[in-house]
């Protein structure tokens, strides 16, 4: 879809169910929405083009950075145009002596790609400043980085620098031609009738801060799943590129620190304390059941060669939520209505219920009810190689 494709983020959901959501929501009253975890934007661009009003708290600071640069939709494509072209003609010219780079961008790149993905960083950090322009060029040159390597890169996974692939085309001409899909975009999305507005805060849903109280009627969201899935990992291609990190393990202070607990790289230093945190007033409506799926995901984790610290990790994601549920009462009006687009986990092969979980969890932060709206099966496609858990996915609502 245009403006949503300019970068395309794994962990997103359905910007045209969205868009029907919004506009059926919108027959009861004005809308106000909110989405603690926005993510690239897709809420915010679908508020735009409806007539909300939208919030949306993001706390990975490149994905944020991605979705500030997606609401400059508005601005002048000519003047787009035109700094792109300035920037491109400069790279043609910087090509031919590139220092040497961070050896994960040498194994994902051909040294032709990466002289000329390099030469376009340079011209466009050489033309920074605060312009709209400036931003969505940048915006572009992150678009194109995994079209480009020689890896399997593509976004969804994690780069994957043993498998070896052919590029799709040339950075040069990738950029001109992601540059023009985005001017071809905002001449298209200014000729539409959109009425709504949308703020990004760069911040944490486990306070909602820069929220007012009682400010939102609906908040629809897809929070991270307890699965293991590393967000941070997922953008460090273009984070080393951009050279906001060197390293694997810097992602732990640039990114890890900032986002909901959800991986076993971000929890490793709280093993010795699982206990504590599952005696942690905030999760005391599923305590039991909680303390017993942690107590066998350790067990399990004895007979296992990672030993993965899934229990740890499973403990502080509820901690976490149960966090978030109480902001999100806080921020939000009587009555209200929330969605949370979710699935549920079976790490080492124990089933953890999280739909029903977060209902419960919802209701002791003050909300009514709640119910799940099953959308799809999960795990059943492919066997897996670690478990057969059949597993779901769906909607959450919940009323209050």
């Amino acid at each position: 879809m245009p403006i949503h494709n300019w970068f395309r983020y794994y962990a997103g959901f359905s910007a045209q169910w969205l868009r029907w959501l919004l506009a059926a929501r919108a027959d009861g009253g004005y809308v106000r929405v909110l989405d603690p975890f926005v993510g690239s934007g897709t809420l915010l661009l679908e508020a735009e083009a409806s007539d909300a009003e939208a919030i949306g708290i993001e706390a990975h600071p490149f994905v944020a950075r991605v979705a500030r640069a997606k609401l400059l939709w508005r601005s002048d494509p000519q003047s787009l145009s035109a700094h792109a072209g300035e920037v491109l003609a400069d790279a043609r010219l910087r090509c031919a002596d590139i220092p040497p780079q961070n050896g994960l961008l040498q194994r994902c790149y051909t040294p032709a790609a990466l002289a000329e993905l390099v030469a376009l960083r340079e011209a466009i950090l050489e033309r920074a400043d605060e312009r709209p322009a400036a931003e969505l060029s940048w915006l572009a040159l992150a678009a194109i980085l995994r079209e480009v390597a020689s890896v399997n890169a593509r976004q969804g996974q994690y780069v994957l620098p043993n498998h070896k692939q052919a590029p799709v085309v040339d950075a040069f001409e990738a950029f001109a031609a992601r540059i023009r899909r985005m001017v071809h975009d905002m001449v298209l999305a200014r000729r539409e009738d959109r009425t709504g507005s949308a703020v990004l805060l760069e911040g944490d849903a486990r306070d909602c801060a820069g929220v007012p109280d009682g400010w939102a009627n609906l908040v629809v969201t897809s929070p991270p799943y307890a699965n293991n899935y590393d967000y941070a990992d997922a953008t460090r291609l273009e984070m080393t590129f951009f050279g906001e990190v060197e390293r694997w393990a810097d992602l732990q202070q640039a990114v890890r620190q900032r986002l909901l607990r959800s991986c076993t790289q971000h929890v490793s230093d709280d093993v010795v304390a699982t206990p504590a945190h599952i005696q942690d007033e905030a999760v005391a409506p599923i305590h039991d059941e909680l303390a017993s799926v942690c107590a066998r995901l350790a067990d399990e984790r004895e007979g296992h060669g990672g030993k993965k610290n899934y229990h740890t990790m499973v403990a502080l994601y509820f901690v976490d939520l149960a966090h978030v549920w109480r902001s999100l009462r806080r921020v939000t009006q009587s009555p209200c209505e929330v969605c949370l687009v979710i699935g549920d986990s079976a790490p080492y092969g124990i089933h953890v219920p999280v739909e029903r979980w977060l209902g419960e969890l919802a209701v002791a932060s003050g909300f009514r009810d709640w119910h799940f709206e099953k959308l799809r099966d999960r795990n059943v496609k492919w066997r897996n190689r670690k478990h057969r858990v059949p597993l779901h996915e769906g909607r959450l609502w919940v009323a209050g």
